[in-house]
């Protein structure tokens, strides 16, 4: 289990870091649109789309470091009101949703990407092609699903380790 856990930590770390060289580059180009449009009256091409591209990347590559480190939202002034064992139920539920529902939505970003790919869909000024954002999109929604998995197996264990603990009390 600790291999596992070095693994997804590893993984959260690394997109997390591409998260952030996304967002310090989405600063540096609109500091330089900014410097070259006021200076010389020569902005850079297609600002507004790249901004949204990387934002999107930054945003999609940052999910499971969050998700490792529980910085999400959660309803836990609910949840807390039950037993341990409704706790554990309610947190596989959960888990298995979540992932059900964000390997989804990574499969289809990737059969999304791929379409965009074999169409040839570039950005409207610019004319950058799509799909590689989609894909590094579509890669921060599987490491968000590996973490969702990994919190799935861990819910799991713990449901099953506090269930056998009681077999063997009585």
């Amino acid at each position: 289990m600790k291999k596992l856990v070095g693994l997804v930590k590893g993984l959260c770390s690394i997109l997390d870091k591409l998260a952030g060289i996304c967002i310090f580059a989405v600063m540096l180009l609109i500091v330089a649109n900014i410097i070259l449009r006021t200076l010389f009256n020569r902005p850079i091409l297609g600002t507004y789309e790249l901004v949204g591209f990387l934002t999107a990347m930054g945003v999609a590559l940052a999910l499971a470091h969050c998700a490792f480190q529980d910085g999400h939202v959660a309803i836990s002034f609910i949840v807390e009101r039950f037993g341990p064992k409704i706790q554990v139920i309610i947190a596989i539920v959960i888990n298995a949703v979540s992932f059900m529902m964000w390997a989804a939505a990574a499969w289809s970003l990737g059969k999304l990407g791929y379409a965009m790919k074999v169409k040839g869909l570039v950005s409207p000024s610019a004319e950058i092609p799509v799909y590689p954002f989609i894909y590094l999109i579509a890669f921060g929604l599987l490491g968000l699903s590996l973490v969702v998995l990994f919190k799935l197996l861990v819910s799991c264990r713990g449901f099953f380790e506090n269930d056998m603990t009681k077999k063997v009390a009585s």
